[in-house]
């Protein structure tokens, strides 16, 4: 069950960048992403912080050379670019020479495009097209058409904030049960009213910069972005000699059953979920080198989130850390997100800094790194705890 699979290509784009590059110079260069919206006209606009994307939906379509007819959401237009940009990574050239799937992740769907013409349907036959777009799927099938996978398995998963691990876990699975010779996993959320609106009915959203597992966290902040990594079998590795980024080593998913929104108190889900992926990849805790937390600010969160890892680390927590404080919290594409971040840290020898930490909570004792930190990495877990409890672990490794 040990056995790796080979990630060889990443391709993200987000409120701190809008290639791999650019996300790592960010991240280095503790370089927030975090603003007052400038894009979606809300009423809230004043009073709450997010991490948008700083192009408009036309500049997207342009990227993408698409005809101005076109019915793609923000979502898909997103989730396509970051793609597009794995596949060019991995120097893919022709995307059948292999058995090659898809597997994406959103939680937003079409929501975007469905909100700002919802009263004008009816009169508008020209608008209806984005009824079509409205699904989840129908990101999928659209990134699935960029890429020219038109014979295999293209689905979506829809697991809230663990969406996006869920897929790269699905991916793993199917290689490793030699289903499939190549996934393209990931997933993409733009931001919308409607999640803007129920995040503030949930009342957990922050009018200021997020603060993750600070004693004075106040909430989240929404962002978007999409990433996608091309997952190959040792097989397509050894024939196209290619170079291997890291390994998804172990994958863990459990849900606690606790609530439809919040997470049990002593991190029963998350628990469960690293102590499967540890499992799964035939490692100890002590074999993880740095800990990338779900960590969305939120008091539920980081609380149970906390109490997980003392009782999966006991007091040999490795140095940990939310990248969320950079990106805000990209609900369904958050695992991919933090996935390539986990592999760039891999890469590059660093612990990423747990922007804006000041008080330590007063639950525990456990404090998250707040300075970039030089340190050989072998093994590093990525936790992404979603809304139903649904909770889900992914380690990456440089060997297989």
């Amino acid at each position: 069950m040990g056995k790796g699979v080979a990630i060889t290509g990443m391709g993200i784009i987000s409120a701190i960048g809008n290639t791999v590059a650019e996300n790592y110079l960010a991240l280095i260069g503790e370089k927030k992403g975090i603003s007052r919206i400038a894009w979606i006209d809300t009423i809230h606009k004043n009073e709450i912080m997010v991490g948008e994307i700083n192009f408009s939906n036309a500049e997207l379509e342009s990227q993408l050379a698409l005809d101005s007819n076109n019915n793609y959401s923000r979502t898909a237009l997103l989730g396509a670019i970051a793609a597009k940009q794995a596949i060019a990574a991995a120097q893919i050239t022709n995307i059948d020479t292999y058995k090659t799937g898809l597997i994406s992740a959103t939680s937003v769907g079409g929501m975007d495009m469905t909100e700002r013409y919802f009263y004008e349907y009816l009169e508008e036959k020209s608008l209806q097209k984005y009824i079509d777009g409205h699904h989840a799927g129908d990101s999928s099938q659209k990134i699935a058409e960029q890429l020219g996978i038109n014979h295999s398995l293209v689905t979506t998963i829809s697991t809230a904030c663990s969406s996006a691990a869920n897929a790269i876990m699905f991916g793993a699975r199917l290689i490793k049960a030699g289903k499939l010779d190549r996934v393209v996993v990931g997933g993409s959320d733009c931001l919308s009213k409607f999640t803007i609106n129920g995040f503030k009915t949930l009342m957990i959203l922050s009018d200021t910069y997020n603060t993750p597992f600070d004693e004075n966290r106040k909430g989240l902040n929404l962002g978007e972005a999409a990433a996608f990594l091309v997952l190959e079998s040792d097989a397509v590795v050894k024939a196209e000699n290619k170079k291997v980024l890291a390994y998804v080593k172990g994958y863990g998913n459990a849900n606690d059953a606790y609530h439809q929104t919040a997470s049990s108190e002593n991190g029963d889900g998350a628990t469960l979920a690293m102590e499967k992926a540890l499992k799964v990849a035939g490692l100890n805790p002590k074999d993880i080198d740095y800990v990338n937390a779900h960590g969305t600010a939120t008091g539920n969160n980081d609380l149970s989130e906390g109490k997980a890892l003392i009782r999966v680390f006991g007091e040999n927590l490795p140095e940990f850390s939310s990248t969320k404080a950079y990106t805000g919290h990209t609900l369904a594409a958050a695992g991919a997100i933090e996935a390539v971040y986990s592999i760039l840290a891999l890469q590059h020898s660093v612990i990423y800094p747990n922007l804006n930490f000041k008080t330590q909570m007063k639950e525990f004792e456990i404090t998250p790194q707040t300075t970039l930190k030089e340190k050989t990495l072998s093994a590093v877990l990525s936790n992404s705890l979603g809304f139903g409890g649904n909770c889900s672990t992914l380690i990456f490794t440089k060997e297989p």
